[in-house]
């Protein structure tokens, strides 16, 4: 899977690219057809602490699949929304088994 990581108005270090990289191919356990996702990450410029923004576009072949958390750091953020797809790609995935 390829996994493009885009940064709004400012720019990211490589520990977050990679942990986000890490993170997001544990997916392929769970549905191993995933074609690519996008993740974009965005500071809000809010008094709140959770002010990081995590948007996670997955493609898989005949769907998309995007998931948005906002919380005090990416890390937690990604990891969020990691798990929600992960739900996500397992309900995929016994949907098409129950077709076939």
């Amino acid at each position: 899977m390829k996994v493009n990581v885009h940064a709004v108005n400012f720019t990211v270090d490589r520990k977050l690219v990679d942990f986000i990289q890490e993170r997001l191919m544990k997916l392929n356990k769970y549905y191993d057809k995933v074609v690519s996702s996008d993740v974009f990450l965005k500071v809000e410029k809010t008094s709140e602490k959770e002010n990081k923004i995590v948007e996670v576009k997955i493609h898989v072949p005949g769907d998309d699949f995007m998931v948005k958390k906002q919380c005090k750091t990416f890390e937690e953020a990604v990891e969020l929304s990691s798990e929600s797809l992960e739900r996500l790609l397992v309900k995929r995935k016994e949907k098409i088994r129950t077709h076939i």
